[in-house]
């Protein structure tokens, strides 16, 4: 088995596109999780990013951090790239990670001029222990304690899971103090639910995953909705025709009735919720598990194994089906691409419309090797014109003398625009975070500590506003 990988960043924002991430923490382990090696690291806030003040309160940043730390965020991310490929051939694991901290890891090596996909190729895999955990407490309810919300569901959260499983998490919400914990948990599991752990590795590379959806007859898989894991026993229909996911049918719905519909009515019968054709996101890590635990929960048991084999079989049978659905995929995903392409999108959001020509990837170690002062020369070789926008943002940030000054004001003058935009921005701005931190003074008037970190939060975007209202 491959050696994991468990992290976790702290951020100045929710924002996976246009914030920053200030601490990362990463711990290597074997399979018996026994440390091996680890990574920390803290860094400056880069010039004209604006913090969320919610999200400094939430980590415990002051101001004098962002300020005072002495690495960059450009020497952060390099120090953390050069660790993450001495661990390659490994599986890099966070909490809620996938949707969350990956999403902010490959924005931010894009924008650093690094290839993105970093955790996911050149022989490494991903997973998500928050899928894990919810997907082990369904099958295995005794497996792992959790609190219950005034809803009545079960509470996933890593500060919340930890101390009530007698996981020490002191520093809940520093990145290695969730690093820290994240393995404990998993260690837990592995333990409680080892039928749910082994089926979590099966399916941390994409490829391997789609083959595995494929090739079984039917399978069980969970979806969160409204606050639970629900189990869905399905088959495989199809690929969708132009995202390229595992299109799979619900097995507690009879098939025979859809299979003879007129095309258009058709596509009317599977508009309908609940969804009889179910997408399943095989790149993020779906936790697939043997189809006799789906027919533990009601909605199954009564129909059985054997009913649900007849059902799969029918699908997989039906071409003409098949075919039917194929074809409504792909005129609602041409609809779809169609509206997407009337809009406008940023460099900073730009991260899957294409990927950086070939000769583009050649040039960014060029680029990180080279002094300051000659990156910018370095920068005209770029064919993709994000990637020189992105490496005159880091000459900005990182080195501003190295950029001549008419490309230095060009930059300067917009970072100015955008943080004292008053428009509502897909970026953070100074006038958001203002209204922001009344909101929270009034949220917090009871909380003397908490007030005071708003006040320096204050104190520190008015220094900001300061600086760039000079060039608006």
């Amino acid at each position: 088995m491959p050696n994991l990988v468990f992290y976790d960043f702290e951020t100045c924002s929710s924002n996976v596109s246009y914030g920053q991430i200030i601490q990362a923490a990463a711990v290597l382990v074997n399979d018996n999780f026994q440390e091996l090696d680890r990574y920390e690291g803290r860094c400056k806030l880069s010039p004209g990013i604006v913090p969320e003040a919610m999200a400094l309160l939430v980590n415990k940043t002051t101001p004098k951090m962002l300020k005072e730390t002495n690495l960059s965020h450009y020497q952060m991310v390099r120090q953390l790239v050069e660790k993450f490929k001495q661990w390659k051939n490994s599986i890099f694991i966070g909490y809620n990670s996938i949707n969350f901290d990956e999403e902010f890891l490959r924005r931010t090596l894009w924008k650093n001029l690094e290839y993105p996909y970093l955790t996911n190729t050149n022989g490494s895999e991903r997973g998500d222990l928050f899928g894990l955990a919810r997907a082990c407490h369904l099958y295995y309810p005794d497996c792992i304690k959790t609190p219950i919300s005034e809803k009545n569901n079960p509470v996933f959260k890593l500060e919340k899971l930890a101390p009530i499983n007698d996981i020490k998490h002191d520093q809940a919400h520093s990145a290695m103090g969730d690093v820290l914990a994240t393995i404990e948990i998993a260690k837990l599991l592995s333990k409680k639910a080892p039928n749910v752990w082994k089926a979590s590795l099966m399916t941390t590379n994409k490829n391997k995953t789609f083959q595995l959806i494929k090739n079984e007859q039917l399978f069980c898989t969970d979806f969160f909705y409204y606050g639970r894991s629900i189990p869905f026993v399905l088959t495989f229909v199809c690929e969708h025709p132009q995202w390229g996911y595992p299109m799979c049918f619900d097995l507690k719905t009879d098939p025979s009735y859809y299979f003879n519909l007129p095309l258009e009515q058709l596509k009317k019968e599977l508009d309908k919720k609940p969804k009889v054709i179910r997408t399943i996101k095989h790149k993020k890590h779906p936790i697939i598990m043997n189809p006799s635990y789906g027919i533990n929960f009601d909605s199954y048991k009564q129909l059985g194994i054997k009913k649900l084999k007849e059902r799969a079989k029918l699908i997989r049978e039906n071409k003409k089906f098949i075919e039917k659905v194929s074809i409504i995929l792909d005129e609602d995903a041409r609809e779809k691409k169609e509206l997407d392409s009337q809009l406008d999108v940023y460099p900073e959001e730009s991260i899957y419309m294409k990927f950086a020509p070939e000769v583009d990837n050649k040039i960014m170690p060029e680029f990180h090797k080279a002094d300051w002062k000659d990156k910018y020369s370095i920068l005209q070789k770029f064919k993709d014109d994000r990637m020189q926008y992105f490496g005159k943002k880091i000459l900005y940030e990182e080195s501003p003398r190295s950029l001549p000054k008419e490309e230095y004001d060009l930059v300067h003058k917009e970072v100015a625009s955008r943080i004292l935009s008053t428009n509502d921005e897909n970026w953070n701005t100074i006038p958001r975070t203002y209204s922001e931190i009344d909101t929270l003074r009034n949220k917090f008037k009871e909380d003397p500590k908490k007030l005071k970190a708003l006040e320096d939060i204050n104190l520190y975007v008015e220094e900001m506003e300061k600086m760039y209202k000079k060039v608006s």
